[in-house]
């Protein structure tokens, strides 16, 4: 099942090439499995690889010893060899799995969490504007499995197994299986795209109530994005459909349906204000401090980047797991992300800085729930219903 995963990965997420760069980052736990993904890309030709392991028992102890000026220069948070790749057009896989931060000073957390954004600017401005071959996929660690399968035996595998099935491992073709889920967002993005909604209205039964205004000249984009002809898969599984609000046009509140994880530390039960595109309020019962470093994270991490629509009814909603991982999370849910937008998500890009939000940071949190409805409203008023129960009605 491994093998069948790595192919995946290199085939559909990253479609790499012969003799193109490849940078993996990933938890030192799973160097069986890097180990499995390095032999195939040598298999197609790749030569120049580089693995940025991490280690999460050895992060902590940074943590708790280091002082912030020290932590500026650990390779664990200074992540400048990502610009040293991105300049050579390099293929960039990270390895994702949830980590959990317990006895860490907040503003520590904070600190690196900057550090990591902001010491590779040319690597998130490529990533930003689809210049570069990336994609997030998931590996079942420990600390994930305890978290997820507490108690239980061999819960280690039962979380790889978990990821097969939802990234559809398990498939007899899994290469296939993706490319007919991939064409069904497609379709959906395309729809989208032909309404030109000029505001979206959602509303449900934890309290949503808010209207996103939608710039001209949207664009929403499925999980399938083309850099350079080549057609890649950046998160690995994916459900969504996306595009970029209008930087003032956010009006409302809006509830989490799912738990969020960031830099290690639950955030749960929250609400967030908008008026005129930014926050203007927010409280959580979980994670207060969290929440309100990403809020603050720079000047503009207080506006929306991203507006994601993901059926209620999907793979990783009916499982009725809870992943503590925004990456499946996220793709079981309706979610938005504040700070930065794609700028992939508006054809007019004179005007892309005036519509569409910038920021060093991007975070996704979820409220789609089984109650959600979503009405798109076009320029002359008229009202269309997009998702009902949680679903898109076509």
């Amino acid at each position: 099942m491994k093998e069948k995963y790595a192919d995946l990965i290199l085939e559909n997420c990253l479609n790499i090439s012969s003799n193109q760069p490849l940078l993996i980052s990933g938890p030192i736990e799973v160097y069986d499995f890097i180990r499995i993904i390095v032999a195939k890309a040598y298999a197609r030709g790749v030569r120049d690889i580089y693995i940025d392991y991490s280690d999460e028992v050895l992060k902590q102890l940074q943590l708790k010893n280091f002082t912030l000026e020290e932590l500026e220069e650990s390779p664990f948070w200074n992540k400048k060899i990502f610009d040293e790749y991105a300049k050579k057009n390099a293929a960039f896989l990270m390895l994702s799995a949830y980590e959990e931060t317990t006895d860490i000073d907040n503003k520590k957390l904070e600190h690196v969490a900057k550090i990591t954004r902001t010491s590779r600017p040319l690597f998130k401005e490529k990533q930003l504007n689809n210049e570069i071959v990336w994609s997030i996929v998931s590996v079942a660690t420990k600390t994930w499995a305890d978290k997820m399968f507490p108690n239980e035996k061999d819960n280690v595998e039962k979380l790889w197994n978990t990821i097969y099935k939802m990234c559809l491992v398990d498939q007899e073709n899994p290469i296939a299986a993706w490319k007919e889920k991939i064409n069904i967002t497609e379709s959906r993005a395309t729809h989208m795209n032909e309404k030109q909604y000029k505001y979206l209205y959602f509303k449900n039964s934890l309290g949503t109530d808010l209207t996103i205004e939608l710039p001209k000249d949207h664009i929403w984009a499925s999980g399938a994005t083309k850099v350079d002809d080549k057609i890649v898969i950046e998160n690995m599984p994916t459900e969504e459909i996306f595009t970029a609000p209008y930087k003032y046009g956010a009006n409302g509140i809006v509830y989490n349906s799912k738990p969020l994880v960031y830099n290690g530390v639950l955030i749960d039960k929250f609400m967030i204000r908008f008026e005129q595109g930014k926050v203007v309020d927010f409280k959580a019962k979980e994670g207060y401090d969290a929440l309100k470093s990403i809020i603050e994270f720079d000047d503009t991490s207080n506006m929306l980047g991203e507006i994601a629509l993901v059926n209620y009814n999907s793979l990783i909603s009916n499982s009725g797991l809870i992943f503590y991982e925004t990456l499946y999370d996220e793709n079981a849910s309706c979610h938005m992300a504040l700070g930065s937008a794609y700028l992939e998500c508006i054809s007019n890009k004179e005007e892309v800085f005036k519509q569409i939000n910038q920021s060093n940071n991007h975070v996704d949190f979820m409220f789609g729930t089984s109650d959600l409805e979503i009405i798109g409203i076009k320029d002359d008023d008229t009202e269309e219903i997009i998702m009902q129960n949680g679903n898109f009605i076509n």
